[in-house]
């Protein structure tokens, strides 16, 4: 969901102690915690959580700038996510990565940029075109693309229950495809644009925000262009204050989700951020149907009710001592693994 994925991996650099071996993930309330553990996590929580549901309420927010078109929304989003970003660059005083960053670097920060961008673009359309519930489907995916991508890509090798959630979930597709009388198209582009978004975010020595700013820096003068070359047809200011006001608010409601998924990061185990992450697809279906009235028809039911099998089984993997023992951290969506530091992935 954005920008998550570095924002997990900042918070797992930060918090690493090579000297510690984790072979598991401590509950969140133990009578071996301290008070000031107990509250550090509980405000974890809070943070994680708040994110999440910002995130799962985005299906309330983006028809609310209409009559803006998604790409002149998704424009105006990402120059007003640069300025916020710049700012907070500036105040932090981290220009120095920038500078820092080789050729190579920036390249693999413009294909994560491009990404990102046609991520947040897909998903704007999905919303304001009511396909809220597809694109949910494209979040609860996610994670078992991110295993199928580390397989591929990263030559990891999978569990006989991560083989098996993959393949529920292909069937799962296959049942959609039928009752839509189509591929679910948003749902396998938003899964796949932020599964390799994800890979390539592990090989960006930037931190979070710096992270994302570089992304935004490299479409900002696109986005800009596109905005001038719209004239008229721009809504920014011809429909009124409260729409332009509307309209800068993307920037915020884009950053403002992040910093709070890294406060939480920081404070609470991967694998209790792992569970979070299932509140934003799950408020997006639940605004979908009972709130949109997008149709769901038993096929759709049934296809929707293999991809939760699918998700727990991979879950329960995931939360199994044994699996974590031996197979070390639960998995990020960008295919990493990490301790039971503070924190969860985007």
């Amino acid at each position: 969901m954005d920008d998550a994925p570095s924002l997990r991996r900042s918070a797992q650099q930060t918090t690493r102690k090579p000297s510690v071996e984790w072979d598991f993930v401590p509950p969140l309330t133990t009578s071996a915690l301290t008070s000031p553990e107990v509250h550090t996590q509980g405000r974890g929580i809070t943070y994680g959580t708040a994110a999440y549901v910002l995130w799962g309420l985005f299906p309330a927010y983006w028809p609310l700038l209409v009559p803006a078109q998604p790409l002149e929304v998704l424009a105006h989003r990402v120059v007003w996510s640069f300025v916020l970003l710049a700012i907070a660059v500036a105040v932090l005083r981290r220009w120095r990565p920038f500078v820092e960053l080789s050729g190579r670097g920036w390249l693999i920060v413009t294909a994560a940029a491009v990404l990102i961008t046609a991520n947040w673009g897909t998903y704007i359309y999905a919303v304001n075109s009511r396909h809220i519930v597809e694109a949910a489907l494209g979040y609860f995916i996610t994670p078992l693309v991110s295993v199928a991508l580390g397989m591929i890509f990263l030559k990891e090798r999978l569990r006989l229950s991560q083989v098996i959630a993959i393949g529920v979930v292909v069937i799962a597709v296959i049942v959609l495809t039928v009752d839509y009388g189509r591929m679910p198209v948003i749902s396998l582009l938003l899964a796949c644009s932020f599964g390799v978004y994800g890979l390539l975010k592990k090989k960006v020595p930037l931190d979070a925000v710096s992270s994302l700013a570089a992304e935004s820096a490299v479409i900002a003068p696109i986005a800009l262009v596109y905005l001038l070359a719209l004239g008229s047809a721009n809504t920014f200011t011809t429909e009124g204050t409260g729409h332009t006001l509307m309209i800068l608010s993307t920037g915020i409601v884009t950053v403002i989700p992040l910093l709070l998924f890294g406060a939480g990061a920081q404070r609470i185990p991967l694998t209790t951020m792992g569970m979070l992450q299932y509140l934003a697809p799950i408020l997006q279906f639940v605004w979908g149907v009972f709130v949109a009235h997008e149709p769901m028809p038993a096929s759709r039911w049934i296809g929707f009710a293999l991809v939760w099998l699918a998700l727990a089984i991979f879950t329960f993997d995931a939360l199994r001592p044994s699996t974590r023992r031996h197979a070390g951290a639960p998995r990020s969506p960008e295919g990493n693994a990490g301790p039971p530091r503070g924190r969860r992935s985007g």
